[in-house]
């Protein structure tokens, strides 16, 4: 092998590394026909993740000083109002963090029987919410997302708990 051949093949393997910034580290794929959710996120080397906790309410009053444990419905609203809460309180996170809503690849929500609805979950209400924050204009963008019905949360008055996953 001589020099040549070793320097040519050195730049051809360095003109086929990514750049910095140039390429994509996060991919979002939408579903088949295009839907409220994305079917699949790709997150290649190089991108930066930030994993969230599980996020409930705040209190509709936050003047108000209650456990947990004594919140009732009235201080926490609704499903719907809960996951617009939840996911205020999952954006200012993210942006402590430098991240944006636009910058989430995956949502796990929990969503506990309304005992208005006999039981049910609110999976209308929780949409309502969701899609104040994804398909928007601010916030064109979706995420991958997985929502289930559990028998209780932190309390007997939440109604949502919401985990993220970020990357950028």
């Amino acid at each position: 092998m001589t020099l040549k051949t070793l320097i040519l093949g050195a730049a051809l393997a360095a003109a086929l590394l990514p750049r910095p910034g140039t390429a994509q580290t996060v991919g979002k794929h939408a579903s088949t026909p295009a839907g409220l959710i994305l079917q699949s996120v790709t997150v290649k080397p190089g991108a930066t993740t930030l994993y969230l906790s599980g996020q409930l309410a705040a209190p509709l009053d936050p003047a108000r000083k209650i456990p947990p444990a004594q919140l009732t419905m009235a201080d926490l609203g609704d499903t719907k109002t809960q996951t617009l809460s939840v996911l205020a309180k999952i954006k200012t996170i993210l942006a402590e963090h430098g991240f944006a809503m636009s910058d989430i690849i995956k949502l796990t929500v929990f969503v506990a029987g309304d005992p208005k609805l006999g039981g049910k979950m609110d999976f209308a209400g929780m949409n309502d919410g969701f899609k104040t924050y994804f398909g928007t204009t601010d916030n064109p963008t979706t995420v991958a997302r997985s929502t289930v019905q559990v028998a209780a949360l932190a309390g007997p008055a939440f109604l949502v708990e919401i985990e993220a996953i970020a990357a950028k």
